[in-house]
């Protein structure tokens, strides 16, 4: 058997690697890692067929112009990391000069990070305003045994972290809705606070905002500060539901009559439907059992698929 010549190993080491599926954050990202691949592997063939490697010279594969692209991940640098609750951080990162991401609202953005030789991809929205100078925020919950979770404990100061996109959003306009409700499940808040704020910074936008945060226990909620500021403005309110409390008297008074204990079932989902000044177009972001869920009672609520929009 003829040995491999030198040419070819040359080739087969310029080959791109094929995605694992840990890598595809399955958020339906345009492109996907996986179109990304194709269009590299079909470069590699290109060039490999004409024997030139010249062709595959312009393939970036890491960016650090620190422009947000969703073909190839760029380079951004953590600038604070504070503790939230036991499970869950907000990481700030910089952006040069007074440089903005310009999301749209409820875009995520893809992390990569690279955990004992294997790499992760993780979808996650950012939490500061769109148009936010110089920095970006996001909120991430660490899992114990997560891939992700595990790299991203490990950030301080510093650190350079690579993200790509981005990706998704709702297509949000000013008073298109008459009443946004927003059923969001611990970190699943993450997408409904650029769309609130840019409801309360706009004062022409008179849309009316019911937000559901549902949390195990009342020290599990995140950003209560900034919550509570929003609750102030007049077409607001924010409800939580705690599973895991056992009674309201512990709460602050001030948290007691917009707070349930218990679960969202299909009661309170009616309950506060129909609270609701006017027929809400709803905003759903939690795990897949809590989307689930909360599309069923919606249904039984007579709120139509049509008026939902899943993140």
């Amino acid at each position: 058997l003829q040995a491999m010549s030198g040419n070819e190993q040359d080739w087969l080491a310029l080959r791109p690697q094929e995605p694992s599926p840990s890598q595809c954050c399955g958020s339906g990202c345009k492109p996907c890692i996986y179109d990304v691949y194709e269009k590299e592997l079909a470069q590699w063939e290109r060039a490999k067929a004409i024997q030139d490697k010249s062709l595959l010279m312009e393939k970036k594969e890491q960016s650090n112009n620190s422009e947000l692209n969703p073909d190839t991940f760029t380079a951004f640098s953590v600038s604070s990391v504070e503790q939230l609750t036991e499970d869950t951080y907000q990481y700030k990162f910089e952006l040069p000069g007074n440089s903005s991401l310009r999301l749209s609202l409820g875009q995520h953005i893809v992390l990569r990070g690279v955990v004992n030789g294997l790499e992760v991809q993780r979808a996650y929205t950012p939490i500061s305003p769109g148009n936010a100078e110089g920095y970006f925020e996001v909120l991430i919950k660490c899992y114990e045994a997560g891939l992700m979770s595990q790299y991203i404990k490990t950030w301080k100061r510093g650190d350079v972290v690579f993200w790509r996109g981005p990706f998704g959003g709702f297509p949000y306009r000013p008073n298109k809705h008459g009443e946004l409700l927003m059923l969001a499940s611990g970190t699943g808040l993450a997408p409904m606070i650029p769309i609130l704020q840019s409801i309360t910074d706009d004062e022409e936008d008179e849309t009316f905002v019911t937000l559901v945060g549902c949390f195990p226990t009342f020290d599990k909620i995140y950003l209560k500060p900034l919550l509570q500021d929003l609750a102030r403005y007049w077409n607001i309110r924010i409800f939580y539901v705690l599973s895991q409390e056992t009674s309201l008297e512990k709460l602050p008074w001030s948290y007691q009559e917009n707070t349930y204990i218990g679960r969202l079932n299909e009661d309170l989902m009616k309950t506060i439907i129909n609270s609701c000044r006017r027929k809400p177009f709803v905003l759903i972001c939690g795990s897949s059992a809590f989307n689930e869920d909360m599309s069923r009672y919606l249904k039984a609520a007579g709120i139509e698929e049509n008026s939902c929009f899943v993140f």
